[in-house]
């Protein structure tokens, strides 16, 4: 008897680990911090700070491979467009972006979100071949979203503005 019961105990048990399917992992970026810059994610016009003046860019935001990459599709007036791709970096605990353009510009920037802001910065080159330090911070102002550049050519010792941009909703 001891022995039929537990050969339908471990059947009943078998029959409920069936039943309820195999067991899913956790998405592999589905912690708080891959959601960090989602007040970017969307579909943009830039404009200067203020917000006056017309539109200098369409700038195209999205979450992609899975929740794990921000993707940005930036495309200015002048014919300039680049791309930059941003993720999380979990094993290091800080943000990491790449940025290209038409133009053959290249930039890795990393960094970390505090204080409602992510702050990048890294080396890269001015228009003169001169290396220097950038360092961009991303913030919500208002409805929208702020990005500010900062350069470095004294090794981070000063700093001088770079580029200064405010995105809102594309209408």
């Amino acid at each position: 008897m001891l022995r039929g019961l537990l050969a339908l105990t471990l059947f009943w048990t078998a029959c409920q680990v069936l039943a309820a399917g195999p067991a899913v992992p956790p998405a592999p970026c589905g912690g708080p911090e891959y959601r960090q810059l989602d007040f970017w994610l969307g579909d943009w016009d830039t404009f200067e700070p203020d917000g006056s003046g017309p539109s200098q860019a369409r700038n195209h935001v999205s979450s992609i491979l899975g929740g794990c990459v921000v993707h940005e599709r930036y495309e200015q007036t002048d014919g300039l467009t680049g791309e930059s791709f941003s993720i999380y970096d979990a094993s290091r605990k800080i943000w990491n972006q790449t940025w290209v353009t038409n133009r053959g510009t290249f930039l890795s920037i990393e960094g970390r979100f505090k204080d409602g802001a992510l702050t990048l910065e890294g080396p890269m080159t001015d228009k003169q071949g001169k290396p220097v330090t950038i360092r961009g911070v991303w913030k919500t102002q208002g409805d929208g979203v702020r990005e500010t550049a900062t350069i470095s050519k004294d090794g981070g010792k000063t700093w001088e503005p770079y580029f200064d941009i405010l995105f809102r909703k594309h209408h």
